[in-house]
């Protein structure tokens, strides 16, 4: 999914082209899966209709090779995995649907391979990882703390049998809809956590980039 804007980045291209050491953070995203060994994925890329000559440029300017295609985004994140979805010519041939925020370039093969192997056996599965803050809810001007220990922060690849998925997105669109698991929780189904990673950031400011470049530099 690279269909934002990336407004709250503050830079003037997208996040998503934006170098990540040597090349546009989206195609080292795009790579984490075209390497993964252990099964065969066929890549979809979701992007505003004003930045697919852009990206088509890109990928003449750094050769970018990793086969993949490219499908108009929507005005939410559900849209565009929608129109993901709906771009599929021949569901049956598709066991398993990963979706994945294009801007989280660290993804590792580790935690793509949990989610696919637990959502292969339950049918839909999400990596999570615990808080380190204390948080607080915040309704009006009434606030109150909540136990840390019970709250997980929600990571990609969410990952789905197939039928499973597109079944889901059959359902007219809310606005609580603030991620595929809450789609198909929605649905009726359940969703199991697997373990994430700290390091499978979602880059949405500057600093993020920079802990990106800190790790993508320590691991070289």
């Amino acid at each position: 999914m690279a269909g934002g804007s990336g407004t709250r980045f503050g830079a003037e291209m997208p996040k998503q082209f934006l170098e990540l050491g040597g090349k546009p953070i989206l195609m080292r995203t795009i790579e984490a899966f075209g390497a993964y060994r252990d099964a065969s994925f066929d890549v979809i890329v979701t992007l505003p209709e004003g930045q697919m000559d852009l990206w088509r440029q890109l990928c003449m300017d750094y050769a970018f090779a990793v086969p993949h295609r490219i499908v108009a985004g929507g005005e939410t994140r559900w849209h565009s995995v929608k129109n993901a979805l709906d771009s599929i010519v021949d569901i049956t041939a598709v066991e398993m649907i990963a979706v994945h925020d294009g801007v989280r370039p660290m993804v590792t093969a580790d935690v793509i391979g949990r989610t696919l192997e637990a959502a292969r056996r339950d049918g839909a599965a999400i990596p999570v990882v615990a808080l380190n803050d204390s948080v607080r809810q915040v309704t009006g001007s009434i606030n109150h703390a909540l136990d840390r220990s019970t709250l997980r922060a929600v990571q990609t690849p969410q990952t789905f049998e197939a039928r499973l998925l597109l079944d889901a997105y059959q359902q007219p669109y809310e606005s609580t809809f603030t991620d595929d698991a809450s789609v198909v929780e929605r649905a009726g189904h359940s969703v199991t956590l697997v373990e994430g990673d700290p390091q499978n950031l979602k880059i949405t400011r500057p600093m993020d980039l920079f802990l990106a470049e800190y790790l993508l530099n320590r691991d070289a």
